[in-house]
């Protein structure tokens, strides 16, 4: 396996749950070893969507327990040839059978607009996407698809009664707070998933004496680090402002010292 696929994999597994088992009860969690385990050279991690490459990295961590029998991965479903969506994985953990989805999300505490739900404060970094939204997807459409008819008829290839199957949910993320923020309300949410702040572009020259990595977007799950070719501010800042002028937020590192790097969404907004 190549060194950047596998400082993405680590990234993931030190990326931890983002609600708190027992004060988040909707969906129920699985827990993820959140030591690395060991990949040899054989394994292919081929995805080049981010969302899709976690999912990879999560079926390889399942993979590695002896208390799971793998059945079938992204199982799509079909209604009159088309398909009507797609179940992450199935498996059986200790004879019981899972249907298991998997997120992994980047989130900002918007200060933009005031919200009635807590959670709905914490969104996409180019305002399209927000927790409350997926979490209602996942209750009213991805779990659900589990107990359609054209679902059950699939099943009955792997001999599986879906009436019989657990679902349970594998919710990364990574949150990030307004820049000079220390605190905001976390309700259920994990405080360890912090791993940041954001500053709107009209603002970054308070940042203009440090360095700066753009990493691409599948690298937005590594952990910061020295080795990489920084730029200065000026230069950093031509690369960003063609991202502001698209209207996304790119992330960035910021390099403070040789032992504190910092990751920052710039938003456009």
């Amino acid at each position: 396996m190549n060194k950047s696929t596998l400082l993405r994999y680590k990234g993931f597994v030190k990326t931890p749950s983002l609600f708190k088992t027992n004060d988040f009860t909707e969906f129920s969690q699985i827990e993820l070893d959140s030591t690395p385990k060991p990949i040899d050279n054989t394994a292919v991690f081929k995805n080049q969507r981010l969302g899709k490459l976690v999912e990879e990295f999560v079926f390889h961590q399942l993979r590695q327990d002896a208390s799971v029998h793998w059945i079938v991965e992204n199982l799509q479903i079909q209604k009159d040839r088309k398909t009507i969506g797609e179940l992450d994985a199935l498996y059986d953990f200790n004879d019981q059978p899972i249907h298991l989805e998997v997120v992994y999300k980047f989130y900002l505490y918007d200060t933009l607009k005031s919200y009635n739900n807590p959670l709905s404060y914490w969104i996409g970094p180019n305002r399209k996407d927000s927790l409350c939204y997926k979490l209602d997807k996942l209750k009213n459409k991805q779990f659900p698809l589990l107990f359609k008819d054209e679902t059950k008829q699939q099943l009955q290839e792997y001999n599986i009664d879906s009436a019989a199957i657990s679902q349970k949910l594998c919710f990364k993320a990574q949150l990030f707070l307004p820049y000079d923020t220390s605190k905001v309300p976390m309700e259920s949410l994990n405080e360890d998933c912090v791993f940041g702040f954001y500053i709107s572009y009209a603002s970054i020259a308070v940042f203009k004496t440090l360095g700066f990595y753009i990493p691409q977007k599948l690298d937005w799950l590594v952990l910061p680090h020295n080795n990489v070719s920084w730029q200065d501010y000026e230069t950093a800042k031509y690369s960003i402002k063609e991202a502001i002028e698209e209207q996304r937020s790119p992330l960035v590192w910021l390099k403070y010292s040789e032992t504190n790097i910092v990751k920052c969404f710039i938003t456009f907004w």
